[in-house]
């Protein structure tokens, strides 16, 4: 049985996991909008990876026998300034959720829940890789500033992604 206080923590982080999922989607329509279809793929894999997030947060309140409770989503913005600026916001993005994760952690060792602690351990182990996706890219970015030709030429690799 999942505590009342965790089952709030894991509802909050069902959120943050959907928020993420809008975040990455409202990045896919701007990058779509902009004609760089394979950064608007790697957008797009990155919502779809982002809604998994969510749903296990979900499938673990419910096989804890707690209660899913949705929040609202605030609306992403719609457009950045460059491409640079997305990735460097989706960076920042999962800078934020690599913390909310490690508060979770703090909260599940402070109780002692060792199911959750177990569960987690899978996200803490995630965002260091989803970090580490992220970041390359945006040093890339600032590396191509403004050549076009090398901005096409990563959104060309970018869409390869799985």
């Amino acid at each position: 049985m999942i505590s009342k206080s965790l089952e709030q923590a894991f509802n909050e982080q069902v959120r943050e996991e959907m928020s993420s999922f809008y975040i990455y989607l409202a990045m896919a329509a701007y990058f779509e909008a902009n004609h760089f279809g394979g950064m608007a793929k790697w957008m797009q894999a990155q919502a779809k990876e982002e809604m998994a997030h969510a749903m296990k947060f979900y499938g673990q309140i419910m096989e804890r026998g707690g209660t899913v409770v949705l929040q609202a989503l605030p609306q992403p913005p719609k457009e950045w300034a460059s491409p640079a600026a997305a990735f460097a916001a989706a960076l920042d993005h999962e800078r934020h959720i690599s913390k909310c994760i490690h508060t979770l952690m703090e909260k599940a060792t402070a109780e002692k829940d060792f199911a959750a602690i177990g569960f987690l351990q899978w996200f803490v182990n995630e965002q260091v890789e989803e970090e580490a996706h992220v970041e390359p890219i945006v040093h890339r970015l600032g590396l191509i500033k403004d050549n076009l030709g090398a901005l096409f030429m990563l959104d060309r690799e970018l869409g390869m992604r799985q």
